[in-house]
């Protein structure tokens, strides 16, 4: 996977206000396009931490690396059908200086081994201080996705725990569906996302299932979803 970003500062540096603008951009991974001619049927970006993976402070561990419940599922149907797969996440922990470049490119590569390749993974190295355009809510990261995978926002489609990350893709323009996060029971029931036009769903699988029935979807992709 081609490393297209420029990697910010991992050491914390003083701070003297909270909207400074000498910083690098995102840090974006990313797999050259396939060849069909068609291109994807669309893509479907995940927030990281709470979603794809279990949320773990800081990780910079592959061997503390867990899927989400529900994601092999829903990452299974959702290549049968024809998506193109990304990531999308926020990681302070590299301005604070607790990882850095190699540790997030490290937990990456484990998801992969786990999960199977994704096609872009847009990382924000910044902290909340920071003043970079990068940091979820604002849209940048998943308008990189975008822009890398070679679709416009309005055929992408954020699954996402976090109400930053929502509100990072309905600002870019794309679609989006809040699952649960991780404190809360699976059993209990899921409120609607009171976001503008966010769709809710139980978790991973679920939200798949919502996309999928928008489009025709192979019967070996509807069979591994509903296993």
């Amino acid at each position: 996977m081609a490393y297209l970003g420029e990697p910010a500062t991992t050491v914390p540096q003083p701070r003297t206000s909270g909207n400074g603008t000498e910083h690098s951009g995102p840090w974006l991974f990313a797999r050259a396009a396939g060849g069909g001619t068609d291109g994807p049927a669309g893509a479907v970006l995940f927030g990281r931490d709470g979603t794809l993976l279990q949320d773990v402070s800081y990780n910079g561990d592959p061997a503390m690396v867990r899927p989400m419940t529900g994601v092999r599922a829903a990452l299974a149907a959702l290549r049968g059908a024809g998506f193109a797969l990304g990531v999308v996440s926020n990681q302070p922990g590299v301005a604070r200086g607790l990882i850095g470049h190699r540790h997030v490119e490290a937990v990456q590569d484990r998801a992969e081994a786990l999960l199977g390749a994704f096609d872009v993974w847009a990382v924000c190295p910044h902290g909340p201080y920071d003043g970079c355009r990068c940091r979820m809510p604002a849209p940048t990261l998943v308008t990189a996705a975008c822009e890398a995978l070679g679709l416009p926002p309005s055929r992408v489609t954020v699954i996402a725990c976090s109400d930053s990350v929502v509100a990072a893709a309905l600002t870019a323009g794309a679609h989006a569906i809040r699952v649960p996060d991780a404190i809360q029971p699976a059993t209990a029931p899921y409120p609607p996302c009171t976001l503008a036009t966010c769709r809710s769903a139980a978790g991973p699988a679920q939200a798949a299932d919502l996309l999928m029935r928008r489009l025709p979807v192979p019967a070996t992709a509807a069979r591994t979803l509903m296993s």
